[in-house]
């Protein structure tokens, strides 16, 4: 598999062969997706943030970090579906596509195609990121890109509990 983070895509090839193209979402300024030789050492369909996620107490949902919990409250972390991990902290995972840098360093697949990204990739897959790759001239040259990226996530309660994932795993799920 190669990204190309100058064109937000991936492309998940067996030899020369393209299994699938796909626009993903990268890392923010301050937050970069780490680029480099990597190898899929992990997938888990429901994960949730170790990081990022809520602070709970009762019916009250705040977004926070789970370092800073505050006394009372408990953490549960955003969920992360289809988590595909290739470094220690980083992966791919169904979400939003935006066409501006917005993870923190995740790559994130379209909902509807995440399920069938997952399902391709297997442990071991060497994951190559870098600014850009050659294929970006030919296989990603005329990418479709999702336009559903400003679309609201459910509220609060749906985010803590594993309904989340039936609505952020996208159709079928």
């Amino acid at each position: 598999m190669k990204v190309s983070l100058r064109n937000r895509a991936a492309y998940v090839l067996e030899g020369d062969r393209p299994l699938m193209i796909t626009p993903v979402a990268i890392g923010k300024p301050g937050a970069e997706t780490p680029q480099g030789r990597f190898r899929v050492i992990d997938k888990i369909v429901e994960k949730r943030s170790g990081t990022y996620g809520f602070h709970v107490r009762g019916g009250e949902i705040r977004p926070g970090t789970r370092g800073q919990t505050p006394s009372g409250w408990h953490y549960v972390g955003y969920p992360l579906p289809y988590w595909v991990e290739f470094s220690p902290g980083y992966g791919f995972h169904a979400g939003a596509v935006w066409p501006t840098p917005r993870t923190h360093g995740c790559l994130r697949v379209h909902p509807r195609v995440a399920p069938q990204f997952f399902q391709i990739v297997r442990e071991g897959t060497p994951v190559l990121i870098a600014p850009g790759q050659p294929e970006d001239a030919t296989l990603g040259r005329n990418i479709a890109r999702p336009t559903d990226y400003a679309d609201p996530d459910p509220p609060g309660s749906w985010m803590v509990s594993r309904r989340a994932f039936y609505a952020l795993m996208g159709p079928g799920r």
